[in-house]
């Protein structure tokens, strides 16, 4: 549908948009409902209730919720592949939706007589498709299977070829359902880096993820969907620290071990631990965690026993990454252990290049001087990523675990530098 509205720049319009569904498991009752002819229906499940949404052109959002808080069915709504059951969507622009990728695909047809079937679907005429036919070919990268039987793919091939079609349109609008980049290794790094080049083009983007980081890391503004209602709109650091609080307090657990166990069965990386496990092939367009030290005055190792504001935290984690590559970042996040983020660090976020040799190997050393948490239980993550820090090669959960000690009865979980007059 295209926008009545008289200002230009408006690119999608939900206007009071809800969407409900019957629960009424006998077919010839929904019928009859559908048909107005079977009374009230009082098994309705309601996915979205009124929902506002003005979204400009060359803007980036976030879409934050829980599964079920009907961010799928908004996205669906706004691609036209559902209708509300009340209100209106307008959507102005040529649109790529990443939800199903390959949905639409024949399984007896090769992959090039897909991208020819499924070209005009996405709005392109022949002559158009057979023009992009070369480089959609040659971003899938899946050689001769291009005139192979689609059924003949495996899942990478198939996601491959649907998401070099999908993004080959140069779309006005392009909608993201829970998917930065596809594939792996190197193909996931490049689909990563057509997105972000479509967002750096203009594009009007709409991105639908749980990682927070990546949300505030990409887009201008954000919406929370909480049980298919609108619970928060606006700027994106605002949104996810709210969306954030509302997490970690109905949160019950953590998704950590309960107790580590000896270095040789604990699931997680440590000291030393990475460059005496076997690694797997070294691909290009990769990279990975080599070794992570933990060491702090005496102590070295996956488990530190540190005193609050008087003992440094001190982390060196070596990688290699393909030297074609730009140099990556690393990431570090702390957590309690009730699973609360209490800190992060970043290479890109500070603005360290991280140097490497000829082989792509570095190593990234980061030091927190009178670690300022208080007594409690604590681990913390590392992540390598691209330059950008968004895009993961690597990662090594719960790498290592912290118990600290403290003076005094001050409560919470960092102290915070303070005086008294």
């Amino acid at each position: 549908m295209t926008i009545d509205s008289a200002t230009d720049d408006v690119a999608i319009e939900v206007v009071d948009v809800s969407k409900a569904y019957s629960l009424e498991p006998r077919p010839w009752r929904r019928l009859l409902q559908q048909l107005g002819l079977g009374g009230a229906d009082l098994t309705v499940h309601h996915a979205l209730h009124r929902i506002n949404l003005t979204v400009r052109r060359g803007e980036v959002i976030g879409v934050l919720g829980r599964n079920g808080a009907g961010k799928s069915t908004l996205l669906q709504l706004i691609c036209g592949v559902l209708q509300p059951s009340s209100g209106h969507c307008s959507v102005r622009g040529r649109v790529a939706a990443l939800l199903e990728l390959g949905a639409g695909f024949s399984p007896e047809l090769s992959g090039r007589e897909n991208v020819r079937l499924n070209g005009p679907l996405l709005g392109l005429t022949a002559a158009q498709i057979e023009n992009r036919l070369p480089e959609i070919i040659a971003f899938a990268g899946i050689g001769d299977f291009i005139d192979q039987p689609v059924r003949t793919y495996s899942s990478g091939m198939f996601v491959r070829l649907a998401f070099a079609m999908s993004t080959s349109i140069d779309p006005d609008i392009l909608v993201i359902d829970e998917a930065l980049s596809v594939g792996d290794g190197a193909f996931a790094r490049k689909s990563f880096e057509r997105i972000m080049a479509l967002k750096d083009r203009g594009a009007t983007i709409l991105f639908c993820s749980h990682s927070t980081y990546h949300v505030e890391s990409i887009c201008s503004r954000a919406i929370w969907l909480d049980q298919g209602q609108l619970r928060m709109l606006g700027d994106t650091a605002p949104v996810v620290a709210a969306y954030n609080d509302f997490i970690g307090a109905e949160a019950h657990g953590f998704d950590a071990p309960a107790a580590i166990g000896p270095a040789e069965t604990a699931p997680m990386l440590g000291s030393d631990v990475l460059a005496a496990k076997d690694q797997p092939a070294f691909r290009p367009g990769q990279g990975r965690l080599l070794a992570l030290h933990a060491r702090s005055g005496e102590q070295a190792g996956r488990r530190l026993r540190l005193h609050s504001l008087a003992d440094d935290l001190a982390l060196d984690i070596d990688f290699q990454v393909d030297p074609a590559l730009p140099a990556p970042s690393v990431i570090m996040s702390l957590f309690s252990r009730s699973g609360m983020l209490v800190a992060s660090a970043g290479c890109h976020n500070d603005g360290v290049m991280l140097q490497r040799d000829a082989t792509g190997v570095g190593r990234a050393c980061l030091t927190i001087p009178r670690l300022p948490l208080l007594k409690g239980e604590y681990f913390i993550n590392i992540f390598l990523a691209c330059e950008r820090g968004l895009h993961y090669y690597d990662s090594a959960l719960y790498a290592v675990e912290l118990e600290l000690t403290q003076d005094g009865l001050e409560q919470g979980v960092v102290t915070l530098a303070h005086q008294w007059s």
